[in-house]
């Protein structure tokens, strides 16, 4: 499979809060993550993460040969996670949004920031370990998907390990609807209702997302948002194939993870040379 590197854009600590960018490639017409990014951790607050962050951590001290102490996240959103393996590991942090990744920088001061596509993305550098949280859904083909795995072995060490948690695979796949939200200090709140619809076509490998947002703000009517997400959904020997395309070695960690009914997990580790 051919590769194309991509420019890499590095953003400065002292950065101002970035402006919206129009969304592009697989985020296009995704406004969560463009011009509602400031509102993104009253949906999903970085509290909520330490359970997830914990489980990656357990994972890598069972599955790593030698010592862990860099981490590079493909996809990294807002920083949710990396609020909390930045006690762990030394956490170089990478997004295709522009507005995500100033708003992780907020966050996360002390982490490195990368504007990149996790498809694409080519360091020159290796890391002891790479994780791929529920950003890899957005991908919605093989092609796509085995080309971010690809980047995530390129960029891990041997005897690293790779750390991928899709939102779903085609087995554990189940439709419903979710809500939540917070209040912020600042006087903002959010609510959302999440509907997560079956794919149209009994062996698609793509399923959507409709979210309703409401957003409050002090002294200004509630506005109302609607964004819709599509998502890639394969099955577990898909996963596993291009894995072991990329020339990892899979392995069955006993580990036990917390969402398991909520998400996939699959753990990989470059052979030591």
């Amino acid at each position: 499979m051919a590769i194309a590197v991509v420019e890499v854009q590095v953003l400065s600590s002292a950065c101002p809060k970035a402006a919206s960018r129009p969304p592009s490639g697989i985020l296009r017409g995704v406004r969560l993550y463009s011009d509602l990014a400031p509102w993104f951790h009253l949906l999903t607050h970085p509290s909520d993460y330490a359970d997830e962050a914990e489980f990656v951590r357990r994972v890598v001290d069972e599955v790593v040969s030698g010592e862990a102490r860099t981490l590079l996240e493909l996809g990294s959103g807002g920083g949710n996670n990396a609020s909390h393996l930045k006690e762990r590991f030394k956490c170089t942090l990478t997004d295709l949004s522009f507005e995500m990744l100033a708003l992780s920088q907020e966050l996360n001061p002390d982490c490195e920031h990368l504007e990149g596509d996790m498809r694409t993305l080519r360091l020159g550098r290796t890391f002891d370990v790479v994780f791929i949280h529920d950003a890899v859904s957005y991908l919605t083909s093989e092609d796509d998907l085995g080309a971010a795995i690809e980047t995530a072995a390129t960029h891990v060490r041997p005897g690293g390990v790779v750390v991928l948690t899709p939102d779903a695979t085609r087995e554990i796949f189940s439709p419903g609807v979710d809500s939540g939200g917070h209040d912020g200090e600042d006087g903002r709140s959010l609510r959302y209702l999440e509907w997560t619809h079956a794919p149209e076509e009994p062996d698609g490998t793509t399923y959507v997302v409709d979210y309703a947002i409401l957003l409050r703000e002090r002294n200004r009517p509630v506005r109302v948002v609607h964004d819709q997400h599509t998502l890639g959904l394969f099955p577990e020997a898909t996963w596993h194939r291009l894995i072991e395309n990329a020339g990892l070695e899979l392995v069955d960690t006993g580990v036990e993870n917390p969402f398991a009914l909520e998400q996939a997990a699959f753990v990989a580790r470059r052979p030591a040379k």
